[in-house]
């Protein structure tokens, strides 16, 4: 729905609805933490009001140009097309949305075009992407926090406190990425956001190995220091690979192959998200300062990832991304 120029900033409202929420649910916590016996019965209770509100959305969105289209209602996707972009001029993208449509409907199977060679930098694309967005260790420092926190000797208040400002500094951060990513592109964002959480999570490394090495107590100037570099850390992922880790694979599918895509995307999110949250605690007592160094390696990873494999998508119709892939010094031999 979104146009080309504005299609990041657009796309990237998702993570900044996820980001505000973040935050929400951390303020909850901790001023219902604060009402015993019976506050986290209160913080539960909460929960229900965005779920009534997603419901009531659900019913109230409009559907996409394209999904009308694709379904024969192509009247009916032309009026909103052209209520989307304000304008009755829209004959060559409803032509490409048709053009498009058909050739999607004429594949059956999805799911199995998908693995076909051709379509082959999409799927590497939607696997790798969610599982990067994941090692980051970005759910790590969200989900323990308090635990984090208190292992460097904050306390049980200071801790969630600490786990609500990281939520704040993720959604403000997401506004750096909103206001840049269709000026700086894609792969700008994503290389130098990796660079800056590199950085933050070696000097974390550094900093725990050395005190924790010699048995010392962090004094309290070295935990506000850590907890710095930690929301430094934040930020980078808030402008880079939290909201791009989405939006990047939302947009290099072909229609007859986008919801098989956005699948993939979605289920392989989910499962490394599982798989950290049920290692971290163990990771942290194996590594102890050098889970930093571990989450850091796999940055580096990504990194060289992006700015080898991932063309950049800034400014490209959806319909014309193929032509990335045909132009691309590895992606080239795939697609024909």
């Amino acid at each position: 729905m979104a146009p080309t120029h504005l299609r990041g900033a657009l796309n990237m409202m998702f993570q900044l609805a996820t980001t505000l929420g973040i935050f929400t649910a951390n303020m909850i916590n901790y001023g219902t933490g604060k009402l015993e016996p019976w506050g986290w019965r209160l913080s539960l209770g909460i929960a229900a009001v965005p779920a009534v509100l997603m419901t009531i959305g659900g019913i109230l969105v409009p559907e996409t140009p394209n999904s009308l289209i694709e379904r024969g209602l192509q009247v009916k996707g032309k009026k909103v097309l052209e209520k989307i972009r304000g304008t009755s001029d829209v004959h060559a993208e409803l032509e490409d949305i048709i053009d498009a449509s058909e050739l999607a409907n004429s594949i059956k199977h999805p799911f199995r075009n998908i693995l076909e060679r051709r379509n082959r930098p999409q799927l590497v694309m939607a696997i790798f992407m969610p599982t990067f967005q994941i090692l980051t260790g970005i759910n790590s420092i969200l989900f323990y926090a308090p635990v984090l926190f208190q292992t460097m000797g904050f306390g049980r208040n200071a801790a969630l406190y600490s786990s609500a400002v990281t939520g704040a500094v993720l959604a403000s951060s997401t506004f750096i990425s909103i206001a840049t990513v269709d000026k700086l592109g894609r792969r700008a964002l994503l290389i130098t956001g990796g660079i800056q959480m590199i950085i933050c999570q070696v000097i974390v490394a550094i900093i725990l190995g050395l005190k924790f090495s010699s048995d010392e107590k962090l004094s309290k100037t070295f935990s506000t220091l850590v907890v710095v570099i930690i929301c430094l850390f934040v930020v980078a992922f808030g402008w880079s690979w939290g909201p791009l880790g989405w939006t990047v694979p939302s947009e290099i599918f072909p229609l007859e192959t986008r919801s098989a895509g956005q699948g993939i995307t979605v289920a392989v999110n989910l499962f490394f998200t599982f798989v950290i949250g049920q290692s971290f605690l163990s990771l942290l007592c194996a590594f102890k300062f050098g889970i930093f160094l571990f989450f850091a390696g796999w940055i580096t990873i990504m990194t060289i990832f992006v700015y080898l494999f991932l063309p950049e998508t800034k400014g490209v119709p959806i319909e014309e991304m193929i032509f990335l892939w045909k132009k691309h010094w590895f992606w080239k031999r795939f697609v024909i």
